[in-house]
């Protein structure tokens, strides 16, 4: 992986990787590069994506010095605790919000599957582990995806939306707590949790097995989408993502403040359109669809 900017450290690479190429031979996520040090994992991906490097590359890291939340936020777990990872997607552009999403859904299927742990998505990036009355919903992880839009685009010419039958680069980044084993500060306990905490004296997955069922789990749902329609996109695949994002939300059906940044938006999530834009029914009475904001979830009224 020559070539990131001097991100990724010398170092062999962790036996992992062959393991879980070998895994995914049968699958577009089979070119996994795992190392034991980055800077960013979405960084490393976008760089890739920027030197014409094809879909479906994913970059695994033990530890990340410089992982990145939305809105600038840092991410930090100790080494080896998470599964911090980064793929590379070439969606049609009529899709590309919806991708995200898949991501999404795919690690909470592939969580279930390995752990049985029931995950619920809260739109539009995090995995969370239900409150139990006392506590709120918890971050079980967090994914930040990052897009470029067509190469053919220039800034003297100003922005333009690409057009639908055109592909987009994303970098979908997850970070997954998998094994803290008590090294989760106390800030950080009551709004972040870990498998191993949640499964108590059964260990969790190694992060190895739950890439391989994560990227198993994206293949199919990616793959619905894209659907080889000369029209840029699968109907089919599309309703597929969002029910089943739908049915393990945690934000569905919840009381919401929507923060986008000059602005709140108080209400009620009612549902989720095909672009992955999330339908608030305001105190008002009026529906609103937020593309990109940060999502409170608030206490049942009364």
């Amino acid at each position: 992986m020559e070539g990131l900017a001097g991100s990724l450290r010398a170092v062999t690479e962790p036996t992992s990787g062959a393991a879980a190429r070998a895994a995914l031979t049968d699958t577009r996520f089979a070119d996994v590069r795992w190392v034991a040090e980055t800077g960013s994992t979405n960084q490393d991906v976008m760089e890739l994506a920027r030197q014409g490097e094809p879909e479906g590359i994913v970059v695994v890291a033990d530890h990340q010095t410089a992982g990145r939340g939305r809105r600038d936020r840092t991410w930090e777990a100790p080494e080896g605790a998470a599964l911090m990872a980064t793929v590379l997607l070439r969606p049609w552009a009529s899709v590309a919000g919806m991708a995200t999403m898949a991501v999404a859904l795919a690690a909470s299927e592939a969580i279930e599957e390995l752990a049985g742990v029931v995950a619920q998505v809260k739109w539009p990036n995090d995995l969370v582990w239900p409150g139990d009355g006392s506590l709120e919903d918890r971050k079980l992880a967090g994914i930040l995806a990052e897009a470029d839009w067509p190469a053919a685009s220039h800034i003297a010419g100003g922005w333009q939306p690409p057009a639908p039958g055109s592909k987009v680069v994303v970098a979908v980044g997850i970070g997954i707590n998998v094994a803290w084993a008590g090294q989760m500060s106390p800030e950080l306990a009551h709004t972040a949790v870990a498998l191993d905490e949640i499964l108590g004296p059964i260990s969790p997955p190694s992060r190895e097995d739950l890439l391989i069922a994560f990227l198993r789990r994206l293949d199919d749902r990616y793959g619905s989408l894209m659907g080889g329609s000369m029209a840029g996109f699968s109907a089919p695949g599309v309703e597929a993502v969002r029910a089943g994002w739908e049915a393990r939300s945690a934000t569905i059906g919840r009381r919401v403040r929507v923060d986008l940044g000059a602005d709140d938006v108080v209400g009620t999530a009612v549902g989720m359109t095909d672009e992955g834009h999330l339908i608030v029914e305001t105190v008002e009475g009026e529906r609103r669809t937020i593309a990109v904001g940060d999502v409170v979830h608030l206490r049942p009224a009364g």
